[in-house]
């Protein structure tokens, strides 16, 4: 009984929709601030070290670097105050979490980026495949 009334209250709560973002992408999370009466966004940046959680509850951890030193800060997906999400870059990570990237600095903390399979792949396999036609075409011209 409890837990049926707790996913309905929870239910309703749910933003409507939130982007598709994985470990290790670079995001942009549009935060909203109260200062005094007046409302605005700040942005903060970095890459997603970690996700926890299941549907209303989920939490994502961004961490940056500001001087020099490292600050995280973990975000409710589905919090009010998360105006937007934006994926700036995909990063090519193999761990459920990012911890390793705390004892690291300078170049060892960037990532391999993730190109997606998609469109990109497609039109990447046609264009080798131009370029060996041409290649073949130039052997060919050249034997003979």
């Amino acid at each position: 009984m409890q837990n049926k009334l707790m996913e309905v209250v929870e239910e309703a709560a749910l933003k409507g929709s939130i982007p598709v973002f994985e470990i290790g992408d670079t995001v942009d999370v549009h935060v909203r601030i109260m200062e005094g009466d007046k409302e605005r966004i700040q942005i903060y940046n970095g890459v997603v070290i970690a996700r926890s959680g299941k549907g209303p509850r989920e939490m994502f951890t961004v961490r940056r670097i500001v001087q020099g030193e490292g600050v995280e800060r973990k975000f409710p997906l589905q919090s009010p105050r998360i105006a937007e999400i934006v994926v700036k870059r995909s990063g090519k990570v193999r761990r459920a979490k990012l911890y390793y990237l705390r004892s690291r600095s300078g170049k060892a903390v960037r990532l391999k980026e993730r190109f997606s399979s998609t469109a990109g792949g497609t039109e990447a396999k046609a264009a080798k495949a131009e370029r060996r036609k041409a290649r073949a075409a130039k052997k060919e011209i050249a034997t003979s």
